[in-house]
């Protein structure tokens, strides 16, 4: 009997996200109209709402969708910015904050996944998100500066270039901590001075690039 994704949807958001402080309305809208299942490989289709991490090859992953949501939510999107996600992975959060934002730039380092992802954001109809092959580590500085920037891998800290290309103001939500757990941190960006407070504990695969983790 094939899978009732729409059902599991419904059930995702009630469980998952209401239940745990996601309230932004237009969030939540956007997860309830992108077809989560449609951004992994199909033999893990039947695991696309499950309050887990899903495997995306190349040792990467589809964040758990709480935690996506929570980093989106966290960026306060009105709806006129232009946004850096970091880390693109299978396209899903880039359609996330596409929902949300004017525009977005993915940068992505491993270009099978970049295929990957504009082939999953095409056949979703999403269309005001780019996804380009880089160390995202650096950032993506040809349509900086960002109104918000989202970095879906842990970094030991912020990365230079990250600051430098965040508007100001601005907000940037990212993992920082060892390789093995790390705290999920929003930076704010405000009359040239920066604040950062804890948003949750999390685990993300390490940020490798020049201004990340050095590939051990």
């Amino acid at each position: 009997m094939p899978a009732d994704f729409e059902a599991q949807r419904e059930t995702m958001i009630t469980r998952q996200l209401r239940a745990r402080g996601i309230h932004d309305a237009r969030l939540l809208d956007a997860v309830r109209r992108i077809p989560r299942e449609e951004f992994v490989a199909d033999e893990w289709r039947d695991y696309a709402y499950r309050d887990e991490p899903v495997p995306i090859g190349f040792g990467q992953t589809i964040s758990q969708p709480y935690i996506a949501a929570v980093m989106v939510q966290t960026l306060q999107l009105e709806g006129y910015e232009t946004v850096l996600d970091v880390g693109s992975g299978s396209g899903y959060h880039a359609a996330l904050l596409g929902a949300l934002a004017a525009r977005v730039v993915s940068i992505e380092r491993i270009p099978e996944l970049t295929d990957f992802a504009r082939a999953n954001l095409e056949r979703a109809g999403i269309t005001n998100v780019i996804v380009v092959t880089g160390d995202g580590s650096k950032g993506y500085a040809p349509a900086a500066p960002y109104d918000a920037i989202s970095v879906a891998a842990a970094a030991p800290d912020i990365p230079p270039a990250l600051y430098e290309q965040l508007n100001d103001p601005g907000r940037l939500v990212i993992p920082l901590g060892s390789y093995e757990d790390q705290e999920l941190r929003v930076v704010e960006k405000r009359g040239g001075q920066i604040e950062s407070r804890l948003v949750t504990l999390c685990r993300f695969v390490p940020l490798l690039g020049e201004q990340g983790w050095k590939r051990l």
